[in-house]
This record gives C-alpha cells, structure tokens and sequence, in this order.
C-alpha cells in the first residue's frame, strides 16, 4: 500500500506548477533572512566532533521523514522545475504557505488535509470512532487502509523504514561519545525507541542529562501537524551545544515554580497538581534544525517531554536557542517595534526583556493543572484539536505573569518591569505575521484581541503606532490567565472553541499594519544555511569514522544494522 501511495506522490511531481505568480513567490521568498547557524567548535574533542557528523545524519533522515508525514517524499518537491517555487515549496514542506493560512501555491493544489498523512484522505470521523483498536490515539502511529479497504494502525516503527538509518547513526554517535557515559547512553536508548516505539526509557535519560555540551532532540514530538485530532507526532530534531554560562545563570528561576504554581490568579482547584522538582532551564546554540521545527516560522525555545504523566513525575527541560532568539530579534523584533511601538516607549525594546518572554513562555507550560477538575480525563484529551492553541495562549500569558511575580520578588532584576510588557506587545507583531492557522498564531491572536478590549493598548490612528498602558495591560494579564486555566481545569471545549472564534482571528486594521511591515521589506521569519560544511565538518565517506580505542567503546544493545 505504502508503495502505491509513494508511485503516486512521484507520478504528481511531474505536473507540479505554479498557482501563485512567481513574481509573488520571489517577493514571500525575500520575506525570510538567510542566517549561518554557526558556532565554536574549538573546544570539542576529534571523538566529540565525530560524533557530532553523525547526529547530523540522524538528524537528516527526520527531515526526510517530516516531508513526508506534511505532503510526500522529499523527492517530489525537489523535482519541481521552478528554481524559487521549489525553494519556497522546501521552506514550507509542501505546496502551502505555513505564514499564510496555509494557501496553495501551486496548481491542481486544495486545501491542505488536517490530518496530513497521518490519516486516510477519505477517512470519516465515524470510521475512526468505531475503529476497534486500542492503538488508535497512540502518538506514535498512522492510520492506513488494508487489503480489505478497512482502517488499520501501524506504528511509525514499522511504518517509516528509514527509522533504521536513524538509529544507527545515534549508535554510531553513542560509540564516539563514549566518555560521555550519560549522554552515549541516551543516545543507543533513543535509537532503541526509533525502532520499537517506545519513547519513555529515552525521554527519562534525556531529562536526567546534566552537563553535556552537546545535545539532540529527536524523533516524533509535536502534534500540531495533526489538525484533525492533535493526536499524531511530526518527525523533527534540534543538534545543539550548549552554553553552560548561560544555563548556569537561569537555574535559578526553576526553583520558585511550586510557589508561582500556589500563587495563580485562579481557585485553587486548578492549581492543585505540584510541578516537576527536577525541572531545568537550559540556553543553547543550534547548529541544526530538521523537521517540523524547521517548517515556515523556525522554533526558538523547546519545553519537553510532552508526556504529562512524564511532566509531573520528573518536571520538564526548558531549552532557549540562545542565536536563533538573537537572530530574529537583531533582525524582526527591533525593526518592528521601530515601525508600530510609540516612540517614547521604544527604550523599552530590549533583547533581555525578549529572551525573558520567550523563557518563561516555556517554563510556564508546568504551570496550572495536566488533568481536569471534573473527571474529564486529562486536559489534552477533553480539548482535542483545540488543545494545543489554548495551551500556547496559557504559556505565553502565564510566561508574562511569571515575570511580573519574580520581578516584584526582586529575583528578576534586568532591566524596568516596564520593558517586559512593551516588548511582549511587540513580540504578538512578530509572531501573528506568521497567520492565525497554526496553534501558535491563534494564541497571539486571543491575546492581541483581549488585550485591545481590555484597553490594555491603544493605537493611534494617524501615526499607526501603539502605546503600552502598564496598569490595565496588568488587570488584563490577570484576568485572561484566570480564564484559560479555568476553561482548560473544566474541559471546557465549548468554551474553547467559542474563544478561538471570537478572538483567534486577525481583523482587518491589524493586517493593515502588518502589511505595513511587509512593505517596508521587514522580514517575516529566518532560514538557515547549515549543516556539516557550514560548521567546517567533513562530511560523509571523505572522512569515515574513527573507532575509540576498546576500552572506551559501549555495547551496543542490539547489532548495527547496514
């Protein structure tokens, strides 16, 4: 079966043209700022640096994979004849515009499916709810038609084959990293779960890292590409080192997590649950992005595992991509604040106050409750597909509350209060240029739209800039993280769904005003020039591998595979 749809997605490729002009493609190419991700690899050993080769190549195959979990092969979109159609098409993994609402841009092109290719195109939500396999909400599988035309489960083990090569380049990576006993043993345990699914033994070694300087994230993580049912888990890594003055300095605000949990503006039925006391906050360089994390708006902070059960038991790792951060704020964040932000507020623009929001935006996701008040289940399975964009917006408001408590608790001391809450209103400009589709575009949008009722902002028609009013923007923190903790401790998908509706959308003045920014060539997002050559690694076979002398090799939980 699997065959037939690859023949299918191939036989597609030949007749794939451009819907959108390709005058309008080369002006939304120019839209994203081409960055090196670089960094000083110096310092790294020749085993660390070999090791490093070959997460890169793990790291690979989960973009092949994200091609085709988003549209098909890597291969159909390389095929596309048009030199900035198919850049476009790569940057987007598929023929729709990410920062666009999802648009086609090429012909015989609909609608993006909301399941992806994680369903059957034809699939009916009532084949799916009688579908007699415990499997069926399992993350990390697909649902496919059998001989017989009826629904079947199959693990993404089974499913992607290419999971082999993935693994033995995390074994071959945990055999150079040696010394690195910790971290060479979460990798052979997270190639193990490539090939047998079960992600938790490697999700808890991951957590139990401490000080390795070098770092992956890989596998099957986020949901959002699952729109149907937010269930499904998209093919990503992150290759990182880390920067260990930094992560030193933010340990410190882990700590008051209990107390900021007990402190939320909201009855304490809904602040019961006690977050992870083994959390971390760490900061990195990325030198590699692949997957889902690279489509359309580029990742710059991580907060994992996903697994609630996981989260409460062991806490969550926080990561800030300290150069990615840096990049889109040097080059989005300051020119936009330049064109929107009242000029008198402008001092208040800064890269702490940017990096800060972005921080406790992650931290905040441990804040407030995994399971619901009232016997619905947990909070992610009694919202569903509307999950994922309440729980962005409750980060990105608790993040801000976060910073109000530390800073009056004096524990926070960067900069005023006040640069905080201007450059968290500039940060809703840059991330809703991104669209209203994603999770992450509607929770700006809700809270863009409850901000502007609560006259938290207000803006001047004839400069079209806006002024920051500290005390109501205040109440309007306070009140909208009462109300999303609320909606999400109930279950509440009615009042989920009427939210989004009322506030998840982009109204006609705002578009002016980021059409305003598209015309002055500010740039929508990044990309990214990366990879073995870009950090002055040789690649693969010019310079094979060297084994560790005996005594310094791990076995290998299983042969390698070739």
């Amino acid at each position: 079966m699997r065959k037939i749809v690859l023949m299918f997605f191939a036989l597609l490729s030949l007749s794939i043209k451009a819907q959108v002009s390709k005058t309008e493609i080369a002006k939304r190419l120019e839209g994203y700022k081409v960055v090196k991700l670089t960094a000083d690899l110096s310092g790294l050993t020749p085993y660390q640096k070999q090791g490093l080769r070959y997460l890169l190549e793990a790291a690979k195959v989960m973009d092949d994979l994200f091609y085709e979990q988003s549209y098909a092969p890597r291969a159909v979109i390389d095929s596309i004849e048009d030199n900035k159609t198919r850049a476009f098409a790569q940057i987007n993994y598929g023929p729709w515009d990410r920062l666009n609402d999802l648009e086609p841009f090429v012909k015989g092109i609909g609608a993006k499916p909301k399941g992806s290719n994680f369903y059957p195109k034809d699939m009916r939500p009532s084949e799916f709810d009688s579908l007699q396999d415990p499997k069926k909400r399992d993350p990390y599988t697909v649902i496919i038609r059998d001989e017989n035309n009826k629904l079947k489960v199959v693990p993404y083990s089974e499913y992607y084959m290419q999971l082999q090569m993935a693994a033995e380049s995390l074994r071959m990576a945990a055999m150079a990293f040696g010394d690195d006993t910790s971290f060479a043993k979460y990798l052979r345990l997270r190639a193990e779960a490539l090939i047998t699914n079960d992600y938790n033994a490697s999700d808890i070694a991951w957590l139990d890292l401490k000080d390795n300087a070098i770092d992956i994230i890989i596998g099957p993580i986020e949901n959002y590409e699952d729109q149907l049912y937010g269930i499904r888990t998209s093919f990503e890594a992150y290759v990182l080192i880390k920067d260990m003055a930094w992560s030193k300095k933010l340990e410190k605000y882990v700590q008051y997590l209990p107390e900021l949990q007990k402190g939320l503006p909201v009855d304490k039925k809904y602040k019961s649950e006690q977050a992870g006391s083994s959390s971390q906050l760490n900061a990195y360089d990325i030198i590699y992005y692949a997957g889902d994390c690279n489509a359309g708006s580029k990742t710059i902070a991580v907060n994992l595992p996903n697994d609630e059960k996981l989260q409460l038991e062991k806490g969550t790792r926080r990561s800030q991509l300290k150069n990615t951060i840096r990049a889109k704020y040097e080059n989005i964040m300051v020119p936009i604040a330049k064109e929107l932000i009242d000029t008198v507020q402008l001092k208040h623009i800064t890269f702490d106050a940017f990096f800060s929001t972005i921080m406790f935006h992650e931290v905040s996701h441990g804040l407030g409750i995994k399971n619901t008040v009232n016997g619905k289940g947990t909070v992610k399975d009694a919202l569903g597909a509307d999950y994922s964009a309440l729980e962005e917006g409750k980060a990105d408001i608790l993040g801000l509350y976060m910073i109000t408590q530390l800073y009056d608790k004096k524990v926070l001391k960067e900069g005023e209060l006040m640069d905080y809450y201007v450059t968290f209103i500039a940060g809703i400009f840059r991330s809703v240029r991104f669209g209203a589709s994603s999770a992450h575009g509607k929770a700006n949008m809700i809270r863009f739209n409850y901000f502007k009722e609560k006259g938290a902002f207000t803006r001047n028609d004839k400069t079209g800039r806006y002024t920051i009013h500290f005390e109501k923007m205040k109440l309007a923190m306070t009140s909208l993280s009462a109300l999303i903790l609320q909606l999400q401790g109930d279950g509440d998908v009615d009042g989920v769904k009427n939210l989004l509706k009322e506030k998840g959308t982009i109204n006609s003045e705002l578009q002016k005003d980021l059409d305003k920014l598209s015309a002055k060539n500010i740039p929508v997002d990044i990309i990214f020039e990366q990879g073995a050559e870009v950090l002055g690694l040789s690649t693969f076979p010019n310079e094979p591998i060297q084994p560790l002398e005996p005594k310094t090799l791990p076995k290998p939980p299983f042969p390698i595979i070739r």
